[in-house]
């Protein structure tokens, strides 16, 4: 469901109202029973969240990811001669 801010015209007091897009916009203030308008906002954006895995974890120019991560995409502990090996050797 959508949340829909508002503001009211006689105190000010601006509050959230969680509503079906279905449903009539809200009319009265919670606070002073006012009347109230919806505000426009800015919407939200597309996040993505989760970890990352090792191989998108490496730099773009291509280079051993050691230096950054502390491990190589292929696991050593050495610095790999190949960018993106993933040989595990």
């Amino acid at each position: 469901m959508p949340t829909y801010e508002y503001q009211c015209g006689i105190c000010g007091h601006i509050f959230e109202g969680r509503q079906a897009i279905t449903d009539p916009p809200l009319t009265e203030c919670p606070e002073c029973r006012g009347p109230v308008s919806r505000l426009i906002s800015g919407g939200a954006g597309f996040i993505l969240k989760g970890a990352r895995s090792e191989h998108s974890s490496r730099r773009d120019d291509g280079g051993c990811s050691l230096e950054s991560t502390g491990r190589t995409c292929c696991g050593r502990d050495t610095r790999c001669e190949t960018p993106g090996c993933g040989s595990g050797t």
